[in-house]
Order: C-alpha cells, then sequence, then structure tokens
C-alpha cells in the first residue's frame, strides 16, 4: 500500500506549496514544502517516495506498530521538505537517521505505557501478501514475523536499533554508528548484547509456504468443527497462545499454556465467537494466518508460529486499535478484495 502525494498550489505568498501526504484513505497530513517551483517540489517528492517503502519498514520493524511507523514516516517527509539538500551527501543514509531517531523518542515513550498495558502487548499485524506491506524483498521476511519482533521488545531502544539496522537493513557497524551518534566499538558492543538477549529466533525447521498454509487451513477446519482431537494433532506439545485485546475486546489476560488446554480454548472460543463471521487465510507477517471478519469489520488475527511441522506458538490480535492498518490493506488489494465467505 504505497502512498499517494499531491502537490496543490496556494496563494502566492513566499512562492509555498502545500502538499497532502496520505498513506492510507483515511490518514492526511498538510504540510508546507520549502520554497520554490512545481517542478522542485515534485522532484523532493518523488526521490521521498523511492525510499519510503525502505523507511516504513525500519519504523515499523523498530516499533511493532504499523500506525505509528506511518506517523514518523510522514514526519520524516516533513523535516525532508525542509531541509538544505545541498548539505546532505547521501539522502538514503539522512532519511534513515532521521526515521531510527524519531522511533527511538517513541520507544522510550511506549516502555511507560506498555506496562499499564492491559493484558498481553502483541505487535500490530500487517499483511504480507504480494503487493503490500513493509516487506521490501521476500528474503527479509523473517525480520517481520512476530516471534522476532516479540523477541525484539526484550531490547533496549539503543540496542533495538542496532540489531534491526544490521540484521534486517545490512548496515555496517560503520554506518550504524553514524546513524545513532555512538561509537563504532558500542554499536558493537550492542549489537552483540542483543543477539544474545534475542537467542535463536528462527524455529529448527521451517515448512515450506504451501506446507504451512495447508496446515492453517486444517487448523481453521478443526476449530470450526470443535474438533479436539484433529486440534492436537496440529498443535505441539508445549503449545503457547497468548491474546492482545488491549482490555478493549475480551481475551485470555494470560497465555493458555499445553497441547490440551489451548485445544480446548480455541475450540470453545471459535464455537462461541466464530458463528456468523468470514475466516480468511491471508499470509501476516510472513506466515498464512486466520483472519476474521464480522459484518465487513476486521474483529480479530491470529497468527500462528510453525516449527516442526506442528504449531508452536498461537498470537491473537483482537484489539481493534491494531486492527486499521491491516484492514485498509485487505481493502486495497484488488486480488485480496478484504473479507470473504466461509
Amino acid at each position: 500500500m504505497s502512498a499517494v502525494y499531491h502537490v496543490l498550489p496556494t496563494y502566492s505568498v513566499g512562492r509555498r506549496w502545500y502538499a497532502a501526504v496520505c498513506s492510507g484513505p483515511t490518514r492526511i497530513r498538510w504540510s508546507i514544502l520549502h520554497t520554490g517551483t512545481v517542478v522542485s517540489v515534485v522532484e523532493l517528492l518523488a526521490e521521498f517516495e523511492d525510499q519510503r517503502s525502505r523507511l516504513f519498514g525500519l519504523a515499523y520493524r523498530l516499533l511493532g506498530s504499523a500506525e505509528e511507523a506511518e506517523d514518523v514516516v510522514q514526519d520524516t517527509f516533513i523535516r525532508w521538505s525542509g531541509v538544505d539538500r545541498a548539505a546532505i551527501v547521501a539522502p538514503s543514509a539522512w532519511l534513515a537517521k532521521v526515521v531510527t531517531n524519531l522511533c527511538l523518542n517513541r520507544l522510550t515513550a511506549a516502555r511507560v505505557q506498555r506496562e499499564r498495558y492491559v493484558g498481553s502487548w502483541l505487535p500490530e499485524p500487517v499483511l504480507t501478501e504480494d503487493g503490500a506491506g513493509p516487506l521490501e524483498t521476500a528474503e527479509m521476511r523473517d525480520s517481520i514475523s512476530f516471534g522476532v519482533l516479540v523477541l525484539l521488545e526484550r531490547l533496549t531502544p539503543a540496542e533495538r536499533a542496532v540489531f534491526v539496522l544490521r540484521e534486517a537493513f545490512g548496515y555496517h557497524h560503520r554506518e550504524i554508528a553514524d546513524i545513532l551518534t555512538l561509537s563504532e566499538a558500542n554499536c558493537r558492543q550492542l549489537h552483540r548484547r542483543a543477539r544474545q538477549r534475542v537467542g535463536e529466533a528462527e524455529p529448527r525447521f521451517r515448512a515450506d509456504r504451501r506446507q504451512r498454509h495447508r496446515l492453517v487451513e486444517r487448523f481453521v477446519a478443526a476449530a470450526r468443527d470443535g474438533d479436539l482431537s484433529g486440534l492436537e494433532r496440529l498443535l505441539a506439545v508445549d503449545v503457547a497462545s497468548w491474546a492482545d485485546g488491549g482490555g478493549k475486546v475480551t481475551t485470555a489476560r494470560r497465555p493458555v499454556l499445553g497441547r490440551d488446554r489451548v485445544a480446548r480454548y480455541i475450540a470453545g472460543g471459535t464455537l462461541r465467537y466464530a458463528a456468523g463471521m468470514d475466516i480468511v487465510v491471508a499470509e501476516v507477517n510472513g506466515e498464512p494466518s486466520v483472519l476474521a471478519w464480522a459484518g465487513g469489520v476486521l474483529a480479530g488475527v491470529l497468527v500462528p508460529e510453525i516449527a516442526d511441522e506442528q504449531i508452536a506458538v498461537l498470537r491473537i490480535v483482537a484489539n481493534p486499535d491494531k486492527l486499521g492498518f491491516l484492514a485498509r490493506q485487505a481493502a486495497d488489494l484488488s486480488h485480496f478484495g478484504g473479507p470473504t465467505g466461509s
């Protein structure tokens, strides 16, 4: 889902131009661009648009929130529009530095907010079907998985920034030091510490995409039928289920642990809440996931983590504040088409 920029000239006062920065159908911010001609303003917008997807991907990995990532990219554009371009040697590096530092400010504030969060906090899900989501290449899919994003919550803001810049975007330590205004030695130490704290982020064996999709479809069928034995066959012995309702939707506030308990929890919840809902299996954060629509409104997203051909972790996002971005993505994808019949 790419941004759409419109440049609309207003009355001539200092030859300023206004631009509407639209990253979604309801998210519009007007900003004054630097003094210049229409041609220079269009060039400025085009150069920023070339970097926008990458900047969004960076902000999303740092924050775990697509809505906040959009805001950071828009704030970066405002700074970009007013900077002396002659002083910028490498635009991509300058933009990455602005995005990273804006995210660091937000991460510091987020720590206090998340201490007060009701129940489990999970990242905001994003569609990663072809043509959607902050995935620059298919090879970068793993760095946006729910499992990785949850593990990144263990890190300090500085550790997270170094880890994401190095592991997901391939920056050298010298470049990271310039972005964070730290010494290269300090960045190496932060990266080493982050890797130790995150540990092994990937499952031992990862089935191919089609196998994972089929497994999730079998999971949905078993849940709808209330087939406890069928669910248990698909779940790992030590499976854990985490749910994020944000205190706004009734969900389990503590993790549900173990194959038997999770199977009963999923079957019971499906029979209680899923009647009349449209269920769609789509790729979310690089994994085939379950989207539940009620009357055309996205009611919840279930993102499984699959290891050794079984579901090892279930993460359920039902907080409506975290579903708006994905719902807009679905509406924008003609081949996806939003909710479909069950």
